[in-house]
């Protein structure tokens, strides 16, 4: 028990980041557009997400939509850059991955919790708890750097017709979405570090004894 203190806090901070990888992974606001025309973006500005892209309006332009138009990505829109796509698979393997971490962690502090003796079994789920988290980690990393790079590089997207959005933007910044994921990077992959740390610290606490 005296060695899980770290993996205890893993734990914490693996439910965290999973969480704030699902926060970012529903927020549309992954990338901020400031747009000059606004007849139809009446705001001036839109909300680019991986799953969709919103901007508030005046214009009915949607049936039962009066201000705020959404119109979802399909998998048919080859306009659509790749770092929309791969954040959409990546972030959904990242959640999935966080998951296993977290059923790996849970169940090894449930046998230390207990005091069950049997060291290489609670070791073998630390670690792979530990794995997992770090996995879930670079999932949520590699989209968020990848659209990060894009906005700061104001990359255009061209949108079809249908979606009522510039080419490009007079300027863009990232979004809530972009931050929230890179916390969410940070807790798992010292999620990943402390639960990967349990064979060590048994290890040099066998060694003292």
């Amino acid at each position: 028990v005296s060695t899980s203190h770290l993996q205890l806090a893993a734990f914490a901070l693996g439910t965290v980041g999973w969480i704030l990888c699902i926060a970012s992974m529903g927020i549309v606001e992954w990338r901020v557009w400031h747009v000059d025309n606004t007849t139809t973006i009446s705001s001036g500005i839109a909300w680019v997400g991986i799953w969709k892209v919103c901007f508030i309006s005046y214009l009915h332009i949607s049936p039962g939509y009066k201000e705020q138009f959404c119109h979802k990505f399909s998998g048919y829109d080859s306009s659509i850059p790749h770092e929309i796509y791969a954040a959409q698979g990546l972030l959904l393997i990242a959640m999935f991955l966080g998951l296993l971490g977290l059923t790996a962690t849970m169940f090894a502090l449930r046998n230390v919790s207990v005091r069950i003796t049997q060291k290489t079994l609670i070791t073998r789920f630390f670690l792979l708890g530990g794995f997992f988290y770090i996995f879930a980690g670079l999932c949520v990393l590699i989209p968020v750097s990848w659209n990060f790079y894009s906005v700061m590089h104001n990359q255009s997207i061209a949108f079809p017709p249908s979606y009522y959005m510039p080419s490009s933007p007079a300027v863009q910044e990232a979004g809530a979405a972009i931050p929230i994921g890179i916390v969410a990077v940070i807790f798992l992959l010292l999620s990943g570090t402390f639960s990967l740390s349990y064979r060590f610290l048994v290890t040099t606490n066998t060694t003292t004894k």
